[in-house]
């Protein structure tokens, strides 16, 4: 018995911020495999930089933090379909958030430059003939939702993030564009790597869980997909959660 669902993405164009690794790579290779054009970005040259497979994508280069390389981005775009914002990170450059510029980096790079982009696509975003509206779809976090105190930057940029993904979603609703997000659990991904040399911090996160496990990237992939889908047509201004049931009260 199977229950498993197949995507149609045949000549959409998905751009994928951040899809060198993780769950922003998982995504990518979803949507290739459902037929989209796929463009991915990271920071470094060229995709030959980076371990894994980036052949089915094509690459670009851009740093978050930098208005002049998101412009660019964006102007090298012919056509766009659905916009993932998953590029993102916490303590940049290896300092404590609770540094004012250093809060003022995580800001930057995890809301402000997604903003810009985001903004910078609408045209092409509201030329989309895409079945069910072109979608922004941003990738959030528990962090906006429950206190993290290690990473301030981080959790107040993906908090603004869930409220930017409301404003959007009812700012654009006239031009079939439509604005989710996605506010992933504890996944098994490169982010996460370094817990497991704190098993005590690992163990209580999965204690947290219900479903007693980490997600993978491949269980946030499919969510990305419904939301980019037909079938999430009537979806917009939405925060989709898969976290194993961590924030159930």
């Amino acid at each position: 018995m199977t229950n498993q669902v197949a995507f149609d993405f045949s000549d959409a164009a998905v751009l994928i911020t951040g899809g060198t690794s993780g769950i922003g790579h998982a995504v990518a290779g979803a949507f290739a495999d459902s037929g989209a054009a796929v463009t991915v970005t990271g920071t470094r040259g060229g995709p030959d930089d980076y371990d894994t497979d980036l052949g089915d994508f094509t690459y670009r280069q851009v740093e978050m933090t930098d208005p002049d390389s998101i412009d660019a981005l964006v102007a090298s775009l012919d056509r766009l379909d659905v916009l993932v914002n998953n590029a993102g990170a916490n303590f940049p450059g290896g300092r404590d958030e609770w540094e004012p510029d250093t809060f003022a980096t995580a800001l930057t790079l995890n809301l402000v430059g997604p903003m810009r982009l985001t903004t910078g696509c609408r045209s092409r975003l509201a030329a989309s003939s895409l079945h069910g509206g072109s979608s922004v779809i941003s990738m959030a976090s528990l962090a906006a939702f429950r206190s993290i105190p290690i990473v301030p930057g981080y959790g107040s940029a993906k908090a603004g993030l869930v409220t930017l993904t409301h404003n959007l979603a009812r700012q654009w609703v006239g031009e079939g564009i439509r604005v989710n997000a996605v506010a992933p659990g504890v996944i098994d991904t490169p982010m996460t790597a370094p817990m497991a040399h704190f098993p005590e911090l690992l163990d209580a996160e999965i204690a947290h869980t219900p479903m007693g496990r980490l997600g993978t990237p491949e269980e946030v992939a499919g969510v990305v997909q419904f939301l980019a889908s037909s079938a999430a047509s009537f979806i917009t201004g939405h925060v989709l959660v898969a976290d194993g049931g961590y924030l159930l009260p």
